[in-house]
């Protein structure tokens, strides 16, 4: 720090020395009653390089910059056009001193120079400083490169000395607590990469990579950039920081392993020329080049040979806007400049060496940022206008100006320029920025595609269509890995999002890509989804209606059974006392009839949306009373069996079941068992209302859900009864024709199996709503197989065939049996 202060008190003994012999007469140097600051990178120091004693740079001995030189001209054309004009600033002449500012850390003497008051720089001796004496220059225009203003803006703030930026775009600029009398008239950082991004977002282009400067401005853009692409499904695959020394070779090697069709070159003109020439040498190919504003309007670029074969470029620009009477001020002035040059001894870093540029060269060079030097003059002009309360075709000559009073004014600028509306905001950015979106033709042109714009409300605007693509008419793309196909999951790999796996989302849930393209979400209950959906739709609920066709049939074949069986017992009791009735059963055939009547109740419940209660009566009575059924045909079967074949050889077994009623007895227990059994499986898990969804995904059919093992035994008990009804009645198959009921029941229980069992295989199969229409059926006809086939023989009899109803019919049949027996 100590040294740093001690070289500033050199410089500005040198500077007081050099201003006495500086002779007023320049391209660099115009004397006036306000002087304005300028600095121009027309020259710049490409490679670094080591000096052995201290000495100031020459810049006119390193590489020119044509484009910078036609910047230079064109502020001396802003001041002399001001000057020549009588409204903006009359009786006021404006002058100005400019420097070529080649390397960053080599100009503190035109900085010093400018800060200089009567060719001193003095520190401030307390806080109170008198202000008789202010900076030689009210204002400055200048650095271009963010690098240069981030050199140079600290140090005119001390005296408030207005720093008015026609290029740097870096965002640290905007800190007003740091660089408090620095404004711009360009874009800024932030905006050229919002461009950038909006750009990549529009092609969709998610796999890029990111060159830049290792330098204050490439540092920054790299750092906007990767803020701005946070959220975004852009991913910066490389990105790699330039230098002088760089091997681009090994870069574009990288890039090719890496994959990437897109490449951002946020870098200054001279990188941008480096980088597009390797690429050409190194024929490097089928890429789309992002330009920044630096040089996207490249015009030498733009002829350069093999261009074509990179790729597609495309870049973001400012307005160009035409200067009248620039073209003119060149022609004017070019001879009386050369003759100058001749004769001056001038300060350093103020000779430049430039005879071999006609005018005609001048005016076809890159007219990037041109405006913005010409609104800088201008701004600073109209600010000089308020502080010396211009009006009325003169201004007032007793004031005094300081630069502060000029920053102050700058910060209220608002006018018109060239049909362009300059001000500032708060933060010392332009108000009304926009930019352009270019692509270079195969003429050699860069065309105007497209346009973004930021105030009042940003507006992005892209016609794709006139841009000729490297790839035959085909947008490019650039991407890690293919977008997975509709229906389908991210599954990230590595540490880029951009770079994942694809994987099909399953039964019962859906992706929302916009929301979360890594998450399958679940479906909720009443929801379903196939493999690989976005949504889910709700489930159709399905029930069996009783107003259903199926439905109807089937509680009227019901009702049908009920009205049948009032008709057998009817016609039972008035033929009570017949042999066939007697043969039958006698009293025990009402409870049969009674029982398939109380077990038809289960048929109505299988219809309509289940309840508790439904589901509950819906296997209830049929389990119970259809046990009492079966036992009594098991009761039957064997009484028939035990009197021709058991009663003779065991006669006191005999008497006991008759003098006890055995069969009724049994009956009885049988009944009961089943109904104890039933009573505590329905207290354990008692059947209850269920949504079934799992064999139908679309659907959801309401149903009971029975637990199976709760009610196992009760099913178990009447498959036991079946069983011994049926040994039963195969025992008695050879008795005589009328008291044989063996082929009767017989049948009506392969009936009652083969029901059941074709009931199951389907209810294996099947499992929609119309399986509780089967079910229903197959109650109906295990009721209607012993009606039919065990009682309507015996009606048919009583009715058509009244002689096989009489005593004597059936003693004939007994003595023949027993004829048979004793054969």
């Amino acid at each position: 720090m100590i040294y740093f202060f001690s070289s500033l008190c050199f410089w500005g003994i040198f500077i007081n020395t050099l201003t006495q012999h500086a002779v007023p007469a320049s391209e660099f140097y115009l004397e006036g009653d306000y002087l304005i600051g300028g600095f121009f990178d027309i020259h710049r120091v490409a490679v670094a390089f080591e000096k052995n004693r201290p000495e100031a740079i020459d810049c006119s001995r390193h590489a020119f910059i044509p484009s910078s030189y036609r910047r230079f001209q064109l502020m001396r054309f802003s001041v002399e056009q001001i000057n020549n004009s009588t409204n903006l600033l009359p009786n006021v002449h404006l002058g100005y001193e400019i420097f070529d500012q080649c390397l960053d850390a080599e100009s503190f003497p035109s900085i010093l120079n400018l800060m200089s008051a009567d060719g001193l720089v003095e520190p401030w001796a307390d806080p109170q400083r008198n202000l008789t004496k202010g900076p030689k220059a009210i204002a400055v225009v200048g650095p271009f490169t963010s690098t240069d203003t981030l050199t140079t803006a600290p140090l005119f703030v001390v005296d408030l000395v207005p720093v008015v930026s026609y290029g740097a775009g870096s965002s640290a600029f905007s800190d007003k607590s740091k660089f408090t009398s620095f404004l711009r008239m360009g874009h800024a950082n932030k905006g050229t990469i919002e461009v950038i991004a909006s750009i990549l977002q529009h092609f969709n282009w998610r796999w890029v990579a990111f060159l830049k400067r290792d330098d204050t401005y490439g540092i920054d853009g790299l750092e906007l950039f990767m803020k701005r692409i946070e959220k975004t499904n852009i991913c910066l695959a490389y990105t790699y920081s330039l230098n002088d020394n760089t091997n681009y070779s090994q870069i574009f090697k990288q890039i090719e392993a890496q994959k990437v069709k897109v490449i951002i070159v946020f870098v200054p003109k001279l990188t941008a020329e480096a980088i597009i020439e390797s690429a050409v040498h190194l024929n490097i190919t089928d890429k789309v080049w992002i330009a920044a504003d630096t040089w996207s309007l490249n015009k030498r670029l733009h002829k350069l040979k093999g261009i074509r074969h990179i790729g597609t470029v495309i870049g973001v620009s400012q307005p160009v806007i035409p200067i009248p009477g620039f073209s003119e001020f060149l022609y004017s002035t070019r001879g009386r400049v050369l003759h100058e040059y001749t004769k001056q001894n001038l300060f350093c870093n103020q000779v430049c060496n430039c005879s071999g540029l006609s005018p005609e060269e001048v005016i076809s060079l890159d007219p990037s940022f041109s405006f913005y030097v010409y609104s800088a003059v201008y701004a600073i002009a109209h600010a000089l206008h308020n502080a010396l309360q211009c009006g009325a075709g003169k201004c007032d000559s007793n004031v005094t100006v300081y630069p502060h009073m000029i920053l102050a004014e700058l910060k209220k600028s608002k006018f018109k320029l060239l049909n362009q509306t300059v001000e500032f905001d708060e933060n010392g950015q332009p108000r009304y920025t926009s930019y352009r979106i270019v692509f270079w033709n195969s003429n050699g042109d860069a065309q105007e595609v497209g346009y973004y714009e930021v105030y009042p409300s940003s507006r992005f605007l892209l016609n794709s269509t006139e841009i000729q693509w490297h790839t035959e008419g085909e947008v490019p793309t650039s991407v890690c890995t293919q977008e997975c196909p509709v229906g389908y999951k991210k599954k990230q790999e590595g540490i880029h999002t951009c770079c994942f796996s694809c994987e099909i989302c399953q039964n019962g849930t859906f992706i929302n890509v916009t929301e979360d393209p890594y998450t399958c979400v679940s479906c909720t209950d009443a929801e379903w989804s196939a493999e690989g959906s976005t949504s889910c739709s709700l489930q159709v609920v399905e029930f069996v209606p009783f107003t259903d066709t199926g439905a109807v049939v089937i509680m009227v074949a019901a009702l049908v059974l009920v009205g049948l069986n009032l008709a057998v017992s009817v016609l039972f009791a008035i033929n009570y006392n017949t042999p066939v009735v007697r043969s039958a059963g006698g009293p025990m055939c009402f409870l049969i009839l009674i029982c398939l009547t109380l077990s038809s109740l289960s048929v109505y419940f299988y219809f309509g949306q289940p309840t508790a209660a439904s589901c509950i009566l819906r296997f209830f009575p049929f389990l119970l009373f259809y046990t009492v059924c079966l036992a009594c045909f098991v009761v039957r079967s064997f009484q028939i069996v035990f009197i021709f074949k058991i009663a003779a050889k065991l006669p006191k077994l005999y008497s006991w079941w008759m003098k006890y009623h055995g069969q009724w007895l049994v009956i009885a227990v049988a009944s009961a068992i089943q109904a104890l059994l039933l009573i505590i499986g329905y207290s354990y898990d008692p059947p209850k209302p269920f949504n079934e969804t799992f064999w139908y995904q679309d659907k959801i059919v309401l149903d009971c859900k029975m637990n199976f093992m709760a009610k196992s035994s009760s099913v178990f008990f009447l498959s036991f009864l079946c069983c011994l009804c049926f040994i039963f009645s195969y025992m008695g198959k050879d008795l005589p024709k009328n008291y044989n009921e063996a082929k009767s029941i017989t049948f009506c229980l392969m009936l009652f199996i083969l029901t059941w069992i074709t009931f199951i295989t389907i209810h294996i199969l099947y499992r929609g709503k119309y399986i509780l229409t089967l079910n229903a059926l197959a109650v109906l006809s295990s009721l209607y197989s012993f009606l039919l086939w065990y009682f309507l023989p015996k009606c048919l009899i009583i009715i058509f065939q009244p002689q096989r109803n009489t005593q004597q019919y059936f003693q004939g049949l007994i003595q023949s049996y027993t004829k048979t027996i004793s054969q």
